[in-house]
């Protein structure tokens, strides 16, 4: 009797580091396995494609900021400058004639088509100013993703990815399209005054290829830092 107890202590005694190393082994593997599956994980299109389009939308929209009111010329805005010009000529100001003691101040007034107009936008923003003025921010186009045409991966976490974008103008930002009938009307220190300051692009023109780089962390795909 005390043989047998002896003998099956000595089975127990040998079975329990057995079942320790299985455990070992199971959770090495299962580790192992787990990394290795990470590691094939590839950025897909339609990820990288998702990305893209976040990073496009993130990208403030063209924009064009104008007042009304009594304006009184400054640095950051004169009335005689092409683009009050433009909104006159496209029949949404009225610029009346200039007033004041050295007659810097010109009464601007949006007409009624100038208001429908604004209406039919999304995102038109105003501010009323501390000297009584308006002061507008209209978008004229923003940017829409065209498609993403490579996805090339360095290591498992990071990838270069090339994309192409291109401009999507509103109805104001189509009259503000550099190749188009109004902004060719100006002569050329107007038009380049358009286009370097006042929003006017050649929004129907070719899409803008960009190439990023990509790192994976705790919080998915970003753009790498480094």
């Amino acid at each position: 009797m005390f043989e047998q107890e002896l003998e099956m202590e000595k089975r127990e005694s040998s079975i329990v580091p057995l079942l320790l190393i299985v455990t070992l082994i199971v959770a090495l593997v299962g580790t192992t396995g787990y990394y290795l599956l990470q590691s094939r994980k590839v950025l897909s299109n339609q990820e990288a494609t998702q990305i893209a389009t976040t990073l496009l939308k993130t990208q403030r929209p063209a924009e064009l900021r104008f007042h009304t009111g009594m304006v009184k010329g400054s640095i950051d805005d004169k009335p005689h400058d092409p683009h009050y010009k433009m909104l006159a000529k496209a029949g949404m100001l009225t610029l009346g004639k200039d007033t004041g003691q050295y007659g810097t101040i010109t009464p601007i007034t949006m007409t009624p088509s100038g208001t429908r107009l604004l209406a039919e936008l999304q995102g038109v923003t105003t501010t009323k100013e501390k000297d009584g003025t308006e002061l507008y921010v209209v978008p004229l186009a923003t940017r829409q993703l065209v498609q993403v045409s490579r996805v090339e991966m360095k290591s498992p976490s990071l990838a270069v990815v090339d994309y192409s974008w291109k401009w999507e103008p509103n109805k104001l930002g189509n009259m503000f399209d550099a190749s188009g009938s109004m902004v060719k009307s100006f002569n050329t220190w107007d038009r380049a005054t358009l286009i370097d300051k006042y929003g006017a692009n050649f929004y129907h023109g070719d899409p803008t290829k960009v190439t990023v780089t990509l790192s994976k962390g705790n919080n998915g795909w970003q753009l790498a830092t480094d």
